[in-house]
């Protein structure tokens, strides 16, 4: 009688499980979205979007966009009243090459991972700008890009050996233009450009041979200039040796005649942009001052994109990181809808990849929920120069592919005195990449 009684009440809880799992199957059926961002402030700079909307997700994409869209139609929705919702921030310009263990280099300990630094930030897109060449790029690939959550893209260096030093940066016999755009070419949905950087000698030759690499590929070069030198003044590499839709980094630095001694733009920067040249901000550890950035915007020449040059040195000093540049535009004057259009669409446009950076449906679902503070805040350049600001941007959420990887306030989770008193992972995996395996953790 027992054993009866003890086959019975099996099958009896079987079936209740059952019932239940047929229950939570036919309710996910019937939700449209798997992840709503309900009343959030979106600006989408593609769609020319500047209003209160909600964004709802679908297996890794934007799926619509709409001033309200039903919570009953998702799996999960989250509130994001009073807060700005952006397509993930893209930054076309760090140092993401950390694995080789190459002391001061830039293919080694002055890079950093990039996972580090990213979603924290409200950043799902970064190029490494250059720190490979055609000789360590697959290096590179294999352990950083393919091992990355954020999604990781390259300029390839002209110089074969990357950016480990002036004594392979300045060897014009390893800037060949041609295993350069064969490395592009062999991988076109990672390799985004060809960058130039840190030369020191007075010859064209890197400029050139990188111009000659990007035409063979059918990509952009981003030219960091090196060392000013009177042989190649900046106003010819401007117009004369960079091709519409080439990039200019370290626009602000001052550190080239950017600025010129009567404080006036120099020419070459206005005769260069109105023939397509690209000006990124590249802040780095040497790249932005106040005194050069100030006078140029106030005379209306304002950056194409944002990006921070990140690297171990950087992110601890006046950089710091993408959130911070865009406060400091903000402070000399810019609008918040001008630093997030700086820092999405412009730069997808930039490296060619124009189904990132925006919040179309069918757009991968990369998505940065952004609050504005008010308060006494400061930022400061280069050399250490504070300057005063009312406002600064802080990451609340960032979606990347469609699922929530970064919580600052966990806005997205329960409160746990309503969970079971055993409960063990929340969320569900199709919007949920914090805890992916929603299973109790082995530490």
């Amino acid at each position: 009688m027992q054993n009866f009684q003890s086959i019975k009440y099996s099958l009896l809880c079987a079936r209740q499980c059952l019932f239940i799992t047929l229950l939570a199957s036919t309710a996910a059926a019937q939700t449209k979205y798997d992840l709503l961002l309900q009343g959030g402030h979106v600006v989408d700079a593609k769609n020319n979007v500047s209003a209160v909307r909600d964004v709802a997700v679908k297996d890794g994409k934007i799926a619509a966009v709409a001033e309200h869209i039903d919570p009953g139609t998702a799996l999960k929705t989250v509130s994001v009243k009073d807060l700005y919702v952006s397509p993930g921030l893209i930054d076309i310009h760090v140092h993401a090459y950390a694995s080789t263990g190459e002391r001061g280099s830039y293919a080694g300990d002055n890079s950093v991972w990039p996972d580090d630094f990213t979603f924290r930030t409200g950043v799902t897109t970064v190029a490494d700008a250059g720190s490979s060449g055609y000789k360590n790029f697959e290096d590179f690939k294999e352990h950083i890009i393919d091992r990355s959550k954020t999604r990781v893209l390259a300029f390839i260096n002209i110089v074969g050996a990357g950016m480990s030093g002036p004594k392979y940066e300045d060897n014009l016999q390893d800037m060949e233009p041609g295993p350069a755009a064969d490395m592009a070419k062999k991988y076109p949905k990672v390799i985004v450009g060809i960058k130039t950087a840190h030369y020191s000698g007075p010859e064209w030759t890197p400029v050139e041979n990188a111009v000659k690499a990007g035409t063979a590929a059918n990509i952009p070069v981003m030219v960091d200039f090196g060392a000013n030198r009177p042989e190649r003044p900046i106003d010819v590499l401007l117009t004369q040796k960079m091709r519409p839709g080439d990039i200019y980094t370290h626009c602000y630095s001052g550190l080239r005649n950017e600025l010129t001694a009567s404080g006036k733009v120099n020419g070459g920067m206005v005769a260069g942009r109105q023939r397509g040249v690209i000006f990124d901000v590249g802040h780095g550890g040497g790249s932005f001052a106040w005194r050069v950035a100030g006078p140029m915007i106030q005379q209306g020449f304002l950056p194409d994109s944002i990006s921070s040059d990140l690297h171990f040195g950087s992110m601890n000093a006046g950089m710091k990181d993408m959130l911070n540049l865009m406060g400091k535009f903000m402070a000399l004057g810019a609008s918040a809808d001008d630093v997030i259009r700086w820092s999405t669409w412009n730069p997808a446009r930039e490296i060619h990849h124009e189904e990132l950076g925006n919040l179309s449906v069918g757009s991968p679902a990369d998505i940065a929920v952004l609050s504005l503070e008010t308060g006494n805040f400061g930022f400061t350049d280069m050399y250490g120069a504070r300057m005063n600001s009312k406002h600064r941007f802080e990451c609340q959420m960032t979606v990347h592919d469609g699922k929530i990887v970064y919580d600052l306030n966990g806005m997205s989770r329960p409160d746990w005195k309503s969970l079971p008193t055993n409960y063990t992972a929340i969320g569900d995996r199709r919007w949920d990449g914090l805890n992916p395996s929603h299973a109790p953790s082995e530490h």
